[in-house]
């Protein structure tokens, strides 16, 4: 009877372990996969629009409840899709458009309109001719430096505004060159084309990469050498090793996602600014506004993070109608690792613009 009772705590434990490894494998398989399968459950549509100027813009439409407009507009180096993990649950409460910016997706690659300035034009005019009515924007990282533009500037189109986690400040000359997104991103890039050596800047990148300090040199040689094998498999969608948890994953999806890398060197030689006075626009803000920060890390003297916590304190200071709202996780696409508060946030904003 003990030995029978052994045996099958033995089988009980082994089930549990091989539960926990499958579940493991499952969730690293389909992490992609699931958000979008739920986007076409909830009824999004992919569309196109043509500007006036010819301009093409791709973008994710939810269904037409009548309920009040939000505008997404992703962060660099992503696309309308990064969002799909709140994307079903803010369709219940507004109507819900996520644009692709220029240079990525399926929006055209134009250099000429890589620009915060020339961006926010074009996505009044998508309110304009698309949406038709006053509308909530919301903008991650880059996308939110657009968003502000917009705010300020066309206070007619827009209804309230959200900032989620966007680099005022520490982007300006002299303050960037000791944050993450410099060194690892943008003169990480440069220097790559200023070499002969190596033609593959996923290898070049990974191989260089902040990350290698914190995995160590055997681990993160083993992930490089499988992420430039699958990229040369897969070369027109993001790396995605199933042996790997999404978090590890989202460092190759950053580099492999389809976007012109000339839009990150607006960043390097600063013309992503042209005509955009950060402290003007966040000034002439006259709507309400959310900053969402993420947390706030260093490396030395290393800005691991997009701003500081007074560079956001300093954003809010400036909103005539702002404030801030801190959510507790390292990384910094706040709607990706912590979805539910992210839809919460919105979902209080209601309230703030109705």
């Amino acid at each position: 009877m003990l030995k029978k009772k052994k045996k099958m705590v033995f089988i009980g434990i082994l089930g549990f372990i091989i539960f926990l490894v499958g579940s493991y494998f499952y969730n690293n398989m389909t992490y992609i996969e699931k958000p979008l399968k739920k986007l076409d459950k909830a009824g999004f549509v992919e569309k196109q629009v043509k500007l006036k100027d010819g301009t093409i813009l791709n973008y994710g439409e939810g269904p037409n409840n009548g309920k009040t407009p939000l505008l997404l507009i992703h962060g660099q180096g992503m696309t309308w899709e990064d969002y799909a993990k709140v994307l079903p649950e803010l369709a219940e409460h507004y109507h819900v458009y996520a644009v692709d910016c220029h240079g990525h997706g399926e929006s055209d690659w134009n250099a000429e309109k890589y620009t915060a300035k020339a961006m926010a034009e074009d996505f009044i005019e998508f309110i304009d001719v698309v949406i038709g009515e006053k509308t909530v924007v919301s903008g991650h990282s880059s996308g939110g430096m657009i968003a502000a533009w917009m705010a300020a500037n066309s206070p007619d189109k827009i209804l309230g505004t959200v900032i989620e986690d966007s680099p005022f400040f520490a982007t300006e000359p002299g303050r960037r060159e000791k944050t993450y997104a410099w060194v690892y991103g943008f003169q990480l890039y440069e220097d790559f084309k200023n070499q002969t050596d190596e033609k593959d800047y996923l290898k070049y990148s990974l191989e260089r990469s902040y990350w290698r300090n914190v995995f160590g040199d055997f681990l993160w040689n083993k992930f490089t050498k499988d992420a430039v094998a699958y990229h040369k498999k897969h070369p027109n969608e993001p790396v995605h090793l199933k042996y790997l948890p999404p978090q590890i994953n989202r460092i190759f999806e950053s580099v492999t996602y389809p976007y012109d890398r000339r839009f990150g060197e607006t960043f390097y030689d600063n013309t992503w600014f042209e005509d955009y006075d950060q402290k003007e626009v966040l000034s002439n803000i006259k709507t309400p506004t959310v900053f969402i920060k993420a947390a706030t890390n260093y490396d030395g003297d290393l800005l691991v993070a997009a701003l500081s916590d007074e560079d956001a304190d300093r954003v809010v200071r400036l909103l005539q109608n702002g404030k801030r709202i801190d959510v507790d996780t390292p990384g910094h696409d706040i709607h990706y690792d912590q979805p539910e508060e992210f839809i919460n946030i919105m979902v209080d904003f209601l309230s703030e613009v109705q």
